[in-house]
């Protein structure tokens, strides 16, 4: 292969790659398609076991949890917080305690307290005494520190024994008799604050539940496939299945630490090393009591089967090569007969020393031969006159500048064939109105200048003006003209600029406006007259679009009037409080009530912005009165940027109707949705509180300080059903529970319930669940 020909040789291995090119990257593809599927699938496996793992294990809390705040609420308790016990009681401390063990239905509890602040004692599952007989005493003053009226707690090895406190009543016992108060190392604390109110004031007590690790343990995956499976509390710590893993994920915890609060999302998975082992970490944080649920498989685990796809897909790729060579040997040779033939053809052209050797680039050869055909003066000026135009264009732009002296321009502008011989000269500035309701986007806005400028050029002869050029956001175009007489020079360049806008409106569509600068003799004063059309095209703000202005013809600044200020300010009120009410027709009339004003006064048009610039200060301070961030509620687009930039008053007019007016009477109503939504909930809470009362909703009128017309209307509108129908529904979901869980009579329950007599009480739960109480009780147990 080494005394091949050159390009032969390339060719071979050109059809080499190109054969085995897509049989490697095939079998790369699929191998890795198939590794990642497979890796996909066992990842969603193993979060799935985690969700699962967790629901298994919050369903137990949650039920946990709304067992133990109907104990709190209960009658029992509630009077027993607002009395001193001590151990004479019995009848009543036997009856907190039995609350306890109502409580294991749900799970085995390992303790449970109700303490009680105020008065000084502590009931336990076991025992009866003071608050300072008990060790949770210890736990109780950091307790103090939550916000939240209901929280869960981590407890460690640290969490000593109790013995029975001496003010249980119970004498001196013997250290086998005294019956341990926590029977765990490790516990997790359910703790609720009574009452179960989340504010930074003392609690009157504290409702405390002790669960084991080694209970929630039980509810942990043991499926060997999903490796090791463990929980971290708050603080990164293990609490649940820790035993056999010491410090091993301690690394590997803070980095799923940081990416959950990197990231914010409760749930992920990524690969990891731990004791030099890769591993694929799966994790979940719980919305309950933000605890991380962890599993970490091998990777090995995970690829052992996609190694045996590897060997496979391995040995059809090695086949498929074998028979990809044999075909590009013999394509190749093939393929270079022609080039062979060709290559004999052009060393003829000029008989050529013919290259010592058989390595030779024959292309290189050929290419050298056949550039010499193709090579002319044509070309050449072609590519000279296209320099021509971009050193006219420059050029231009540094006159229009101020970059170029008259010295530099005599002297250069003969070598760009510039007009001669002229008498008088003129500015013609064009600038796009706005491309709001065309076909174009603001994006196209240097694209579209480019073309009118191009238009420009094939429009006026070169005999009459200098190479049109895109000045920032305008095109500028530099007439020359013989004329002498003002009045006819002037109706000239009016004629002039009529055609170009009229060309431009025919071909593109697009409204466009042109400012003409005063005339002028001397080319120094080019810079000068390029300001002053410029300027004329600003008296669009004040004239409007599509029209053509001469600086001559813009009024001069007067002053404004004081008055004017006072007007403007008045409906600026109106404007704003319409804006309030969200009333979007009185809002329209109201502006457009402030520009007529403007438009009478006939003001100056530098006066405009000034003058919007104070109404969108005014919208702005709108959104900063409820609370909100001006540029979240308007967006980037309602700047004061953006508001300078316009030129036109209907631009502006446009611009406050659609970015401010429109997103603050949106903003405001969300926000008086809010305010609904705070009522209602505070309805609610009244009814949880006070169902066992009497309770209409005048009272809850005198209790929110709002119109009881006003408080129906809210409540329907946000819960669906008006207020007596929510209590009644309310109040029969208690007796539910009551019918299920105790074996109190009809009668008491309708009693506690506020019903004057069973009857009704018997009339009203037949007419919501469609049974009676007795039959509910029945079917229930």
């Amino acid at each position: 292969m080494l005394f091949l020909p050159k390009y032969l040789l390339r060719l071979l291995c050109f059809t080499l790659i190109l054969g085995a090119l897509p049989v490697i990257v095939i079998g790369s593809v699929s191998y890795t398609i198939a590794s990642r599927d497979i890796e996909q699938k066992v990842r969603e496996s193993n979060l799935q076991i985690l969700h699962q793992t967790q629901m298994r294990v919050e369903q137990v809390l949650r039920s946990l949890q709304l067992s133990s705040i109907q104990y709190v609420n209960s009658p029992l308790v509630l009077q027993a917080m607002k009395k001193p016990l001590d151990s004479s009681e019995f009848q009543e401390i036997r009856d907190l305690t039995s609350g306890f063990n109502n409580l294991q239905a749900v799970t085995n509890i390992d303790q449970a307290y109700l303490v009680n602040l105020d008065e000084d004692w502590v009931v336990s599952m076991r025992s009866f005494g003071k608050l300072d007989d008990f060790s949770i005493r210890d736990r109780i003053g950091s307790y103090l520190s939550y916000t939240n009226s209901l929280f869960w707690v981590t407890q460690n090895a640290s969490s000593a024994k109790e013995s029975v406190p001496v003010s249980a009543g119970m004498g001196e016992l013997t250290p086998e008799q005294a019956p341990a108060l926590i029977s765990s190392d490790n516990v997790v604390s359910m703790v609720f604050k009574i009452p179960m109110i989340p504010t930074n004031v003392k609690p009157k007590g504290f409702l405390v539940i002790d669960i084991a690790d080694t209970e929630l343990s039980t509810y942990l995956s043991r499926n060997t496939n999903s490796g090791d499976m463990y929980v971290l509390d708050r603080e990164q710590k293990y609490f649940l299945n820790d035993m056999q893993q010491g410090g091993k994920y301690d690394a590997l915890n803070k980095e799923i630490q940081e990416m959950v609060q990197t990231t914010g999302q409760p749930e992920g998975f990524f690969s990891a090393e731990v004791e030099g082992n890769q591993v694929a970490v799966s994790y979940r944080q719980s919305p309950l009591n933000g605890w991380l649920y962890v599993s970490v498989v091998s990777l090995g685990q995970i690829t052992a089967q996609s190694q045996k796809i590897a060997l496979v897909t391995g040995i059809a790729t090695l086949v498929m090569l074998c028979v990809t060579g044999l075909f590009a040997i013999y394509g190749s040779r093939r393929m270079y007969s022609p080039i062979s033939r060709l290559l004999q053809f052009t060393k003829g052209l000029d008989a050529p020393v013919a290259p010592s050797g058989r390595r030779q680039d024959e292309f290189i050869y050929i290419e050298e031969q056949l550039s010499t055909l193709f090579s002319s003066e044509k070309t050449m000026r072609e590519q000279m006159k296209g320099q021509h135009v971009h050193l006219q264009e420059f050029f231009m732009t540094k006159l229009l500048t101020g970059k170029i002296s008259e010295e530099d321009f005599r002297y250069q502008g003969e070598l760009y064939d510039f007009p001669t011989g002229w008498a008088s000269l003129g500015v013609l500035m064009l600038q796009i109105d706005t491309l709001e309701g065309t076909r174009y986007e603001e994006q196209d806005r240097d694209l579209l200048l480019f073309a009118v400028n191009n238009m420009v050029g094939e429009l006026l002869p070169s005999a009459v003006r200098f190479t049109p050029v895109m000045l920032d956001d305008a095109q500028v175009t530099v007439l020359a003209s013989e004329l002498t007489d003002e009045v006819k020079l002037k109706e000239w360049m009016h004629t002039q600029a009529d055609w170009i806008r009229e060309r431009v409106v025919t071909y593109l569509n697009l409204p466009v406006s042109i400012g003409i600068s005063r005339s002028y003799a001397c080319i120094g004063d080019t810079p000068r007259a390029v300001q002053e059309s410029r300027e004329a095209l600003q008296g669009r703000v004040s004239l409007g679009s599509r029209i053509i202005l001469h600086y001559e013809d813009i009024q001069p600044r007067g002053q404004m009037e004081a008055a004017l200020y006072t007007q403007l300010r008045m409906i600026e009120d109106q404007l704003a409080s319409a804006l309030k009410q969200g009333d979007e027709e009185k809002t329209d009339a109201y502006f457009k009530q402030y520009l007529g004003l403007l438009a009478d006064k006939k003001l100056h048009f530098s006066e405009y912005p000034v003058i919007m610039v104070q109404l969108l200060s005014r919208v702005y301070q709108l959104v900063q009165e409820q609370g909100g961030d001006v540029a979240e509620v308007l967006g980037e687009k309602a700047s004061m940027s953006h508001l300078l930039k316009l030129s036109t008053l209907d631009e502006m007019t446009n611009w406050f109707r659609k970015r401010l007016f429109l997103p603050v009477i949106r903003f405001w109503r969300e926000q008086e949705e809010s305010q609904y939504m705070n009522i209602a909930r505070r309805m609610i809470r009244l009814i949880e509180e006070r169902y066992d009362r009497e309770l209409s909703l005048e009272a809850c009128a005198a209790e929110l300080n709002f119109h009881p017309v006003y408080l129906s209307r809210v409540f329907k509108k946000e819960a669906g059903v008006n207020f007596t129908e929510y209590l009644a529904e309310y109040r029969m979901e208690k007796a539910k529970t009551w019918l299920q869980t105790t074996n109190l009579k009809i009668s008491e329950i309708a009693e506690k319930l506020n019903y004057t007599n069973p009857t009704a009480f018997i009339r009203t739960f037949r007419k919501i669940t469609g049974t009676t109480p007795g039959k509910y009780r029945e079917q229930q147990r």
